[in-house]
């Protein structure tokens, strides 16, 4: 009996998070040897005769999936801009990359290989117009795998993110378990850092947008990175305001991003 009602509250639960417009995904993955759950929002009005742009967006340092739930009102803007958004969980720590260390967690493998083909196979979307954006770890997430795929997606966008690893303050612990100990000589710090991985999409006329408040430990690294994309000609919007690495800011921050994308996926 007590089996039978917990099937029946997963079962409400489902269906009371789909009228709202939102969906929870459980996907068992291989490449991270556990399971990742998935929030999804689609427009209220969703039409499955209609694809939809998509977000992904990811979430900051020892969060999950729910936290930018929690930060912004992401059915208002699926609403808004009819785009169907992804909130899939980082698992605190697994800074969204695949660790050169054979025993740890694949992210990359399984968001690439294994989230984005379930979104796609069970919605609506619209593969032409893919964006990506975080906050903080999450920043470092969206950047890093959209200098590494920049034929996925359309654009990407990053508030307060990590953006150079060694300015961190995480380096010398769940960074430095997943890419070998800190060190001025352990170059995965700097190949792993999307600042230095610009140099992917100089050529391809793609657009990004970033941010970080004048408060934010990570101000210069947000600096370096503009420095940096003016150096390689590459068209991005930088916003520099007021601000700590909150999530005050963040909640505040995001929109822009999320105005940003639509501009894009309405130029068609």
């Amino acid at each position: 009996m007590s089996q039978l009602k917990g099937t029946l509250l997963l079962v409400l639960v489902f269906f009371f998070l789909s009228v709202k417009g939102q969906d929870l995904m459980v996907l068992k993955s291989k490449n991270l040897k556990t399971d990742d759950s998935v929030l999804v929002y689609k427009p209220a009005v969703y039409d499955v005769k209609v694809k939809y742009p998509v977000v992904y967006l990811l979430h900051g340092h020892s969060s999950n999936f729910r936290a930018w739930p929690r930060l912004a009102n992401l059915q208002g803007m699926a609403d808004t801009y009819n785009f169907i958004v992804v909130c899939p969980d980082g698992l605190k720590k697994s800074w969204y990359i695949n660790s050169p260390k054979a025993d740890s967690l694949q992210y990359e493998d399984f968001f690439m290989k294994e989230l984005m083909p379930k979104i796609n196979s069970t919605y609506k979307t619209d593969k032409e117009k893919v964006f990506i954006t975080g906050a903080s770890m999450g920043g470092f997430g969206a950047m890093y795998l959209f200098l590494k795929h920049p034929d996925v997606f359309l654009s990407a966008g990053s508030t307060s993110g990590v953006l150079n690893l060694r300015y961190s303050g995480f380096k010398k612990t769940t960074i430095a378990y997943l890419l070998g100990p800190y060190s001025d000589d352990n170059k995965a710090f700097d190949e792993f850092s999307p600042v230095n991985r610009l140099e992917s999409i100089k050529d391809l006329k793609k657009t990004l947008i970033f941010d970080c408040g004048t408060e934010d430990y990570l101000y210069i690294a947000s600096n370096q990175f503009r420095k940096k994309c003016d150096e390689l000609k590459i068209k991005a919007t930088y916003i520099t305001q007021p601000g700590g690495h909150t999530g005050t800011y963040w909640s505040k921050s995001i929109k822009a991003h999320f105005g940003f994308f639509a501009e894009l996926a309405n130029k068609g």
